[in-house]
C-alpha cells in the first residue's frame, strides 16, 4: 500500500496529538516496512529517511491561506501522488479526495462535542459543524480506546461499522531513569507529586489544587506539587487558584519540559496524579507507569482503560477523595511498591508493534474492499 499521513501536528503543537502522530509514524516505519509512506507536514524534515516527506508550508501572508492549504493545496498534491489511503491524525479531514483514495480519520475524543465548555469557542463550533460530515465521508474511523469507540458509536450509531479501536503504543523512551540533578530553574526537590499535560479546565486541576491543600494540612512528607505543562485556554480560574493557594510557594510550574526532563520527573516523583475529567485515552498514565511512577487518576471515560488494575482511582471532582489517596501513597511504602510492580506489567501490553500491526490490518481491509 501507499499510505499518506497528514502530520501537521509534528510542527504546530507539542501536546497529545503531536505525541500520537509521532508514535503512529515511528511505529509504522519500525514494524511495517513493506509499505510506502508519504508524510505530509508544514515544515521540511529529514528525520524519516525511509519515508517520503511532502512539505506544504502554511502561509500567513493573506487571509484564508490556511484554509486554502487544507482544502485545496494538500488534496491537489495528494491526488497527484495517488496514495491508496490517507490518514488524518487530528480529527479534521482528510478533505476533497476522489473515491479512489480511501480516507482514515483518527478520533482522540469527543470532548468538543460532549463538553464544549472545555474548549475554545471557535474549535468547538468547527467540530460541531464539520465532524459529523467528516466521519460520514471517511472510510475508517480509528479510535484510540474502546471508550472513545463506544462514545462515537453512541453519538453516531450509523457509523459503527467504520469504527475500530486501537490502543496507542508505548514510547520506549519512557523507562526508569537514573537520578540526575534537574536544572536549577525548576526548583524541584524530591519527594513531590507530579501532574503533566496542558493546564486547562478539562484536566481537573482545580480538584488537584484543592486536594493538595487538604493533604498539606495534615501531612508533610511530600512537600511539593509539580505541574509540568504549558498553560492552555480558559485558565483564569486555574491562575486565580494558584495565586490564592495557601501552599503556592510549594507548587512548581515548569511550563513545557523536554522529554529527557519529563522522564526524570516521572521516574522520581512520589506519585503521578492525573485528575482529568474526560479523556479519550490518557497517554501520560502509560508514560508515568513506564517510568515506575505510582499513579492516581480519576475514575471516568477512558482512564480506567489506561490505568487498568495498576492505578489508584478517586471519584471525579472529589478533592477529599484525592487527598486521601495522596495520603495513602505518602505513608504506605508497601502500596507504592506494589503499584510500581503492577505498572510495569500493565504497560507491557501497549506495544508499538501491536499498534502497527492492528493499524495496517485495518487499513488493508479498507483498501482491499476498494479493489473488489
Amino acid at each position: 500500500m501507499r499510505i499518506a499521513i497528514l502530520a501537521d501536528a509534528l510542527d504546530n503543537q507539542k501536546a497529545g496529538v503531536h505525541s500520537y502522530t509521532r508514535m503512529l509514524i515511528d511505529s509504522l516505519l519500525s514494524f511495517e516496512k513493506d509499505h510506502e509512506y508519504i508524510i505530509v507536514r508544514q515544515n521540511p524534515g529529514d528525520e524519516y529517511p525511509s519515508a517520503r516527506t511532502l512539505s506544504i508550508a502554511r502561509s500567513k501572508a493573506w487571509p484564508g491561506a490556511a484554509s486554502y492549504r487544507l482544502f485545496i493545496e494538500v488534496p491537489k498534491k495528494l491526488r497527484k501522488l495517488k496514495p491508496d489511503i490517507v490518514i488524518e491524525t487530528a480529527h479534521f479531514g482528510p478533505w476533497n479526495l476522489p473515491s479512489s483514495i480511501k480516507r482514515a480519520t483518527v478520533i482522540h475524543d469527543l470532548s468538543a462535542i460532549r463538553f464544549p465548555e472545555y474548549h475554545r469557542r471557535q474549535g468547538s463550533i468547527l467540530q460541531r459543524l464539520f465532524l459529523k460530515g467528516i466521519l460520514q465521508r471517511t472510510d475508517l474511523i480509528i479510535a484510540n480506546s474502546r471508550f472513545t469507540a463506544g462514545d462515537i458509536a453512541r453519538w453516531q450509531p450509523g457509523l459503527v461499522s467504520k469504527i475500530t479501536a486501537i490502543h496507542p503504543g508505548r514510547d520506549p523512551f519512557f523507562e526508569p531513569a537514573p537520578r540526575e540533578l534537574l536544572p536549577d530553574k525548576y526548583k524541584i526537590e524530591a519527594p513531590y507529586f507530579l501532574y503533566t499535560g496542558t493546564l486547562e479546565p478539562r484536566k481537573g486541576l482545580l480538584t488537584l489544587l484543592e486536594a493538595y491543600k487538604l493533604y498539606r494540612q495534615n501531612h508533610y512528607s511530600v512537600r511539593q506539587l509539580v505541574l509540568a505543562g504549558e498553560m492552555g485556554w480558559k485558565t483564569g480560574n486555574i491562575r486565580q487558584a494558584l495565586q490564592l493557594h495557601p501552599r503556592a510557594n510549594e507548587i512548581r510550574l515548569t511550563g513545557y519540559v523536554p522529554k529527557n526532563i519529563l522522564r526524570q520527573l516521572y521516574t522520581h516523583c512520589h506519585a503521578f496524579i492525573y485528575p482529568s475529567e474526560f479523556e479519550g485515552f490518557g497517554l501520560p498514565i502509560i508514560e508515568a507507569m513506564s517510568c515506575g511512577a505510582p499513579v492516581i487518576t480519576a475514575r471516568n471515560s477512558s482512564l480506567t482503560e489506561a490505568g487498568g488494575q495498576a492505578a489508584r482511582y478517586f471519584r471525579t471532582g472529589d478533592a477529599q477523595a484525592l487527598a486521601d489517596e495522596m495520603t495513602l501513597l505518602a505513608v504506605n511504602k508497601e502500596i507504592r511498591s506494589s503499584l510500581q510492580q503492577a505498572s510495569f506489567a500493565h504497560v507491557a501490553s501497549f506495544s508499538r508493534k501491536a499498534f502497527a500491526q492492528n493499524l495496517i490490518e485495518s487499513l488493508e481491509e479498507v483498501v482491499i474492499r476498494k479493489d473488489r
